[in-house]
């Protein structure tokens, strides 16, 4: 996708980002200032985040940041005021918080994802992306099950006659964002301990962070109201992955790694597309697009021939070199040498 095409699209927007003070809103804050947009407003509960990241863009006058929660409807309401296009990063992702606090989950994940949609209908919002993940396929956490239910939300085919647009991108692990092993792994290595694996047969989706914002602005452009798009991405072995980054800041190919057992909730490989879903997927180069269950089924069976689920054992397996290089380049160990790159030193992991 080209700039121009982004920049047609952003141009003098007025955007919103819930949940913005996370990884991905970082990423995509930064993405947004190429296309001009009229504002960017950053939308989440913690004041502390918002002040660093504030500190980060002293001199951006149309990036703003508002206080609240999207479980809170007329919060959303006032800070959906005047806006064009939402990207909807607001979740409780912990899949092992979630266990133990389902409830919590279900009025983040689901009631503010409802909260979202009525507020950005309300408003006349052109455009909503809401992100979800991995987990909402075949769910067997209480996470992922709360983001099957935003996904329907989301895509209610009920609502297709309104102005707004809603659209769903799903994509499996991001490399370092909350939620991912790699910052813990990272600070482990750091003080010398050995890295927990759950089970050594694991595997999971592979995506950088600036991968994951390109897929969210593709759905901004391509996606039409209902789509749920996915993108194709490799897998990594748990152990492959432990292997490689420990490695590429030890220089040792014998760091110790020890086996701990699943956590609550925890899947051994993760789907991104279920045999059900491939019936209606349509193969777009490297997106799977998924139409909204308003548009009727092909009754002569999968568009792309393939009607496997789309698994993270099923996929291209990263080796470890690969995944050194991915590190490597996401700048979790040093490209010029053994040693951390530049995130990992940001994890606080040199304290004693």
């Amino acid at each position: 996708m080209t700039g121009q095409i982004l920049s047609e699209t952003l141009r003098n927007k007025n955007i919103l980002i819930t949940g913005g003070t996370g990884s991905f809103g970082h990423q995509i804050v930064r993405e947004l200032f190429k296309y001009q947009p009229a504002s960017i407003h950053v939308f989440s509960r913690d004041e502390k985040k918002q002040y660093d990241m504030a500190l980060l863009y002293p001199n951006q006058a149309n990036l703003t940041f508002n206080i609240g929660d999207i479980r809170d409807l007329e919060r959303v309401q006032e800070a959906m005021r005047g806006i064009d296009v939402v990207f909807n990063a607001a979740a409780l992702k912990q899949v092992p918080n979630c266990e133990y606090a389902p409830f919590e989950a279900v009025l983040t994940n689901i009631i503010g994802a409802q909260n979202v949609r009525r507020a950005a209908i309300d408003a006349g919002v052109q455009t909503v992306v809401s992100i979800s993940t991995d987990k909402a396929v075949k769910p067997v956490n209480v996470m992922g099950m709360t983001k099957a239910v935003q996904e329907r939300i989301m895509l209610d085919p009920s609502y297709r006659g309104t102005r707004t647009k809603f659209v769903c991108v799903r994509y499996g692990n991001v490399l370092g964002s909350r939620g991912s092993v790699v910052p813990l792994f990272c600070d482990l290595v750091q003080r010398g301990l050995p890295l927990p694996i759950t089970n050594p047969a694991m595997t999971r989706f592979q995506l950088m962070l600036a991968e994951s914002v390109q897929l969210v602005l593709w759905a901004t452009v391509k996606g039409e109201c209902g789509d749920l798009w996915v993108r194709k991405m490799p897998a990594a072995n748990i152990v492959d992955l432990a292997k490689a980054l420990s490695y590429g800041i030890t220089g040792r190919e014998d760091y110790p790694i020890a086996t701990v057992g699943a956590r609550p909730g925890e899947k051994i490989h993760e789907i991104l597309v279920s045999e059900e879903e491939m019936w209606r997927a349509r193969e777009m180069g490297d997106y799977f697009l998924i139409p909204g269950w308003a548009v009727p089924e092909d009754k002569h069976g999968p568009q792309h021939g393939d009607i496997q689920e789309y698994s993270s054992d099923r996929t291209r397996q990263m080796s470890v070199e690969e995944i050194l290089k991915m590190l490597q380049t996401d700048g979790w160990v040093s490209a010029n040498g053994v040693g951390p790159g530049p995130k990992a030193l940001g994890t606080g992991m040199s304290r004693s």
